[in-house]
């Protein structure tokens, strides 16, 4: 089977460079995609800026995005590439580029996959410039050579990873579904206290609570932690070998959902030993409260993290859902003034933070409804980890032609 090289331009009908101006998040109407809304073979919708219909013509005048155009991230993450599939209606924003395939030669499927093939991303990455922050010009994206084989075998490749891809973002959305029928029941007991307003309620710091519920300090009903970082420029105490002690960053938080079990970066035996580092149980609840705070995740396996994450372990497993919930809500603009809540927040805050502690009986009927919710949402994060994983261990073998695609079945 013959591959033939192209540069990228010569399989595409135009690759258009964002606009150069930033756009202002007007919170309602067309989705705005910036770097961190490209993912890796999908668009990214979570936390997207949104514009006007007057922004959105005015910068949209080069080129409209449409349905199998990839958008690629000229920063970071640099290199990442996302299709855009049917109904998605959206503009760019900066930092940017918009790749229209030709259909003539290639498949959108394929082209979107082996752009984020190691051997291209390699490419990109060593092309990409900039003292502080590494960024592509479109230039070099313009340079770019590729390889591809007929149409049809594209066809069969991209189609094999675009359906584990589909599988992957349908359990998102199932996941998605789940925790917010948990995080409604969450709100309906215990910020709006629906079921207990026929019972009596007491005054406490944070105000009228149901009688027989407590208030105090995190500290005084959880054992929580800080993480730690080993020296940075010491390189033999960090690894890249998931086998190694995983090693849980706000950036790492940011990407996992519910639940967390995979790090960017490890950390040997020998750092954890040296520098005495806790390692947390599953099922701790991680908080970030460093720049970035109020990320939440779930540790699904022993892990360790760095010194911008609060780590609470739970005083009884029926507190798992609740704290959750609890901590994705909490007002954490209450714990300093807000221009310096990013950098004035500290383990000692942290552990100060007044705390609503319903009663027993409620924490296990809490709990008895929103396990089952919390497991299912668990298994299909942990099916994702496999079809990423063999997503991504099949995609160099696919684009290489060492797999025979014909005893493939998805």
């Amino acid at each position: 089977m013959e591959w033939k090289e192209y540069i990228l331009p010569e399989i595409c009908d135009f690759i258009a460079d964002c606009p150069h101006t930033s756009a202002k998040d007007e919170g309602v109407g067309y989705p705005l995609v910036r770097t961190p809304n490209v993912g890796r073979g999908r668009l990214l919708f979570d936390n997207i800026q949104r514009v006007s219909e007057l922004v959105y013509i005015e910068r949209t005048a080069r080129a409209i995005p449409s349905e199998n155009d990839l958008i690629l991230a000229r920063e970071a993450p640099v290199g990442n590439v996302a299709i855009i599939t049917k109904g998605q209606k959206v503009c760019l924003g900066q930092r940017v580029v918009l790749i229209r395939p030709n259909k003539s030669f290639v498949d959108a499927n394929f082209l979107v996959y082996y752009l984020l093939s190691p051997k291209i991303q390699y490419v990109l990455k060593n092309h990409a410039n900039g003292a502080v922050v590494s960024h592509l010009n479109v230039a070099d994206i313009r340079k770019l050579k590729v390889k591809i084989p007929p149409l049809s075998v594209q066809s069969k490749i991209g189609t094999i990873l675009s359906t584990l891809q589909d599988k992957i973002e349908n359990n998102n959305k199932i996941n998605a579904n789940l925790e917010a029928q948990a995080a409604a029941l969450f709100k309906s007991w215990f910020v709006d206290f629906e079921p207990f307003k026929d019972g009596e309620f007491v005054e406490s710091e944070l105000g009228m609570i149901p009688k027989g519920w407590k208030v105090g300090k995190a500290e005084d009903f959880y054992n929580i932690n800080i993480g730690k970082t080993p020296p940075r420029k010491e390189h033999e105490w960090f690894s890249d070998s998931p086998l190694n002690n995983k090693w849980v960053s706000i950036s790492d938080m940011g990407a996992c959902g519910m639940f967390i079990s995979q790090s960017s970066e490890s950390l040997t035996n020998e750092a954890i030993n040296q520098f005495n580092i806790l390692l947390v149980p599953k099922n701790t609840i991680l908080l970030s409260f460093k720049l970035t705070i109020g990320r939440v995740a779930i540790a699904d396996c022993e892990l360790t993290t760095n010194e911008a994450i609060a780590r609470f372990l739970l005083p009884e497993d029926n507190w798992l859902e609740y704290t959750y919930f609890l901590l994705k809500s909490y007002n954490y603009s209450s714990l300093g003034s807000t221009s310096s809540i990013a950098t004035a927040v500290n383990s000692k805050i942290i552990k100060g933070m007044l705390i609503l502690a319903p009663s027993d009986v409620t924490f296990n009927a809490f709990h008895k409804i929103t396990n089952p919710l919390f497991e299912m949402i668990r298994d299909k994060q942990r099916e994702n980890q496999r079809l990423s994983s063999l997503r991504d261990t099949l995609l160099p073998k696919l684009m290489s032609g060492e797999i025979d695609l014909d005893n493939i079945s998805i």
